[in-house]
Parts: C-alpha cells; sequence; structure tokens
C-alpha cells in the first residue's frame, strides 16, 4: 500500500471512531436552539471554549507527549503512559483550586466545570495512547459510545428533564467517564501501570516537548474562540448564542480535519525521515488544500436552505457570518497541517511562535473589528489572524521542511469561493441565486478533480 493510500486507509479508520462524536455536536443544533436561550447557549459556548484553553495547562499537555513518545521505536509505551497519567495525575490535584477561584470570580457551576477538566484530561490521555498503539478498532468503539452516550443524556437533561446548562454540562461529564472505564478495560491500562516505570527522565523530557504546547494551546484558543468575548463585552450575550450556531457549520468542515489529522500525524511522524519527505509533505498539503476549498464551497451553496432547515427563526440570521468562519477553518486546517510538521521534527517551540503571532493578531482585530462591525467583525478577525499563521508557518518550515504550495490553485480557489461568498450577500432571487453558486461549484470541483484520483495515479 503507497503512503497516500495508507494515509487515507487510516483517516477512514478513525473516522468510525471520531465521525459520529465529531457529528453529534453539529446534528444537535436544532435541539440546542429549541431548547436553550441564545443566553444559555452563549453561556455553554463560553464554558466550553473556557475549558478548551484550561485542560492542556491543566494537563501539562501530557496527552500530546503520550502520543508522540509511544510512536518511537526505543521508547516503552507502557513506560510512557504511566509517566503521562503521573503527569496528569498531579495536574488533577493542583486543578482543584479551580474551585474556590470560581467561586470567587461568580462563575456558574464550579464543581461541573472541574469535572470536565478531569474526564477531558484523562480520556484525552486514553485516547491519545489507544490511537498510538493502533488499537484502531477500540478507538473507533469508544467514539461510537461516546457519540450515544451524549445523545441519549442530552434528550434526558434537557428535553425530559429540562436542566439546561447544568443537563449540557452534565452529558458532556457522563460521556467522557463511560468511555473512559471502557479504555481501561480494553487497553489494559490496569496491567499496564508499574511503579518501576516511574522514570523522572522520561517525565522531563515529556514535559519539555509538551511545555511549548501549552501557551500554543492558549494562542490558538486566543485565535479560535477569543471574538466571544469581544462580543460578551461590546455586543452581548444574545449576540454570542447567534455566533455559537454560525460556529457550528464550519465544523462540519472542521471535524472531517481533524479526523483526518489524526492519521496525518502518524503518517507525518513515520516518513519525516524519508529521502522524498518535502515532496510527500507539499502533495499531501495541496491535495489537502483542496479539499478546503471543496469543503467551503460545497457548505456556501447549501448555506441558506440548510439553516433553513435546522435552526429556529431566531437563529436564521446566523448564516451571515458563517462564510468568513469558514475560510478561517480553511485557513486553521492548513496552519494545522503545518503544525504536525514541527511536531513530527520534536521543534514545538516552533509551534508556540507561530501561533503567538497569530494569537496577537487575533486580540488587534477582534478589539477593532467587533466593536466596528459587530459579529461580522468577529468572524473577519478570526479569518485575518488564521491567515497570518498560515503564511508565517509556510515561510518557518521551510527551515526544515520545504513545503511547496501551489500558489496558483491558491489564488484560483480564493476567486472562486470568494465569489460564491459575494452572490450569498446580493439581494436576488434565491433560486437564481443557487443557480449561480452551482455554478461555481461544478466550476471548483473540475478545477480541482485530480484530487479525485488521488488513489488512482500514486
Amino acid at each position: 500500500m503507497n503512503r497516500y493510500k495508507k494515509l487515507l486507509g487510516n483517516s477512514a479508520i478513525f473516522a468510525i471512531g471520531s465521525l459520529g462524536s465529531k457529528l453529534i455536536s453539529f446534528i444537535l443544533v436544532p435541539l440546542y436552539t429549541y431548547v436553550l436561550t441564545k443566553d444559555q447557549f452563549g453561556t455553554v459556548d463560553l464554558i466550553t471554549t473556557g475549558v478548551n484553553l484550561v485542560l492542556p495547562i491543566f494537563t501539562l499537555s501530557a496527552f500530546d507527549a503520550v502520543f508522540r513518545f509511544v510512536l518511537d521505536k526505543n521508547e516503552n509505551e507502557d513506560k510512557v503512559l504511566v509517566n503521562g497519567l503521573l503527569i496528569s495525575f498531579q495536574g488533577a490535584l493542583i486543578g482543584l483550586l479551580i474551585i474556590p477561584v470560581l467561586k470567587f470570580m461568580h462563575v456558574p457551576m464550579p464543581i461541573y466545570i472541574y469535572g470536565m477538566l478531569v474526564s477531558g484530561a484523562f480520556l484525552s490521555l486514553f485516547l491519545n495512547f489507544t490511537r498510538a498503539v493502533n488499537k484502531v478498532k477500540t478507538f473507533a468503539i469508544a467514539g461510537i459510545l461516546g457519540t450515544i452516550v451524549i445523545a441519549v443524556s442530552n434528550i434526558l437533561f434537557l428535553v425530559i428533564l429540562h436542566k439546561g446548562v447544568q443537563g449540557y454540562l452534565l452529558s458532556i461529564i457522563l460521556s467522557n467517564t463511560i468511555v473512559i472505564v471502557y479504555l481501561i478495560s480494553m487497553v489494559g491500562i490496569a496491567h499496564r501501570i508499574r511503579y518501576k516505570y516511574i522514570d523522572k527522565r522520561l517525565a522531563m523530557s515529556m514535559i519539555v516537548y509538551s511545555i511549548p504546547l501549552i501557551p500554543n494551546a492558549f494562542s490558538w484558543w486566543i485565535n479560535s474562540s477569543a471574538d466571544r468575548y469581544f462580543i460578551l463585552a461590546f455586543v452581548g450575550a444574545s449576540a454570542n448564542g447567534i455566533y455559537a450556531v454560525a460556529s457550528k457549520i464550519p465544523s462540519l468542515l472542521n471535524l472531517i480535519n481533524q479526523i483526518f489529522f489524526q492519521s496525518w500525524q502518524m503518517s507525518a511522524v513515520e516518513e519525516y525521515s524519508s529521502r522524498d519527505a518535502s515532496q510527500f509533505y507539499s502533495k499531501t498539503f495541496n491535495y489537502f488544500m483542496d479539499f478546503q476549498f471543496i469543503g467551503s464551497a460545497g457548505l456556501l451553496l447549501i448555506l441558506k436552505p440548510l439553516m433553513a432547515v435546522i435552526v429556529s427563526p431566531a437563529y436564521y440570521v446566523a448564516w451571515k457570518y458563517i462564510p468568513f468562519l469558514l475560510l478561517a477553518v480553511v485557513y486553521s486546517s492548513l496552519s494545522g497541517f503545518l503544525g504536525t510538521t514541527y511536531t513530527a521534527a520534536k521543534r514545538t517551540s516552533g509551534i508556540f511562535l507561530t501561533t503567538m503571532i497569530g494569537a496577537v493578531s487575533n486580540l488587534i482585530f477582534g478589539f477593532i473589528l467587533v466593536r466596528l462591525f459587530g459579529l461580522q467583525g468577529a468572524s473577519l478577525a478570526g479569518t485575518l489572524s488564521f491567515a497570518i499563521v498560515l503564511i508565517v508557518r509556510l515561510y518557518d518550515t521551510r527551515r526544515f521542511m520545504p513545503i511547496h504550495a501551489n500558489k496558483r490553485r491558491i489564488l484560483l480557489n480564493h476567486i472562486i469561493v470568494l465569489s460564491m461568498i459575494v452572490i450569498l450577500f446580493l439581494d436576488m432571487n434565491l433560486i437564481y441565486a443557487e443557480c449561480l453558486e452551482l455554478i461555481f461549484f461544478a466550476i471548483i470541483l473540475f478545477y480541482n478533480r485530480k484530487m479525485f484520483f488521488i488513489l488512482f495515479v500514486r
């Protein structure tokens, strides 16, 4: 099996485990928009994005280190797991301090937030270990199990018991916990833990590797989520609910990207030292770029009809903020692709530095543009900041892994997608507009047709 088929084959396997859990957040949008008010939805969004911010700090990104070090052939996988667990347990104990801090700051439901942090930390660690030791079937079933629990518990807590925000958070904690128990059983976690495997040298090596990923995660969170706080400050919590719904449509593209990255991380490490690594990375990058623009064009094509069906009328206006959020996903995904190059080379400091540039840009753009243009300013701020990260990483990675992006394809794909965005905002008959959108979508499919023959021509 050639490298491209292996990459896509692994992506398909990981999709089985990840697609359901990723897709469920989109499928449940109609439920959330009918059972949660705009203020409640905005609160839920702020809490979950805040948890994602604190999680790497809470665990010193031990889950990332476990994945990368298990892939090293000269490391004992059980020893890596034990030291990753040790780091995470210490983080969980120190993290107890977050409860009184949240209470002092009058943040609602601090115990639930701590429960999300702890369960999320160990779930990430066990999932990364399962993936690294190639237990793909177990990984897939874990994803399916988590999806079922989330769906059932959301119906129970939100629809039947009317628990609101509390029920939403409790669903996440319950799902994480059940999947953790499943992974402990199926991967034999308990049998792998030995006191003799505690190794300060290895633990320090893992921490040195992962520490730059902590500020990187914070910076990436600023790029992805800080705009919500500008919206809260300058526009209001209800507007944040609209923005949260708008973010769900681009998440369709992003969830596929995250599944691909699970496979790409493995291929990037395996092929990093090969003679034609630069060529392999470059071709994969360009094919991945083609997919990003095709996916964005496809979502733009169905955007208005889709929004009319899946959300309540009060949230329909969210469609206006989706086009630029889609471009933000394109740029962030391409930046994430380049980020795996730093990971494969164990140059995690480069990930942090380049992301920090984007974070500072996002804060500046967010502060200015949200005040000027409201919600649209937030989407523009994210788009611009991720574009900056992409450009910086394309130039920076040339030092150790040159990736040659096809500039002509980048330009023409942009022209097509931006044309579709302009059509969306023109005041014209919906059927006529959809016909024009369909023509542009056909053009982008034809222009990037080589992507569809990758399995046959390589």
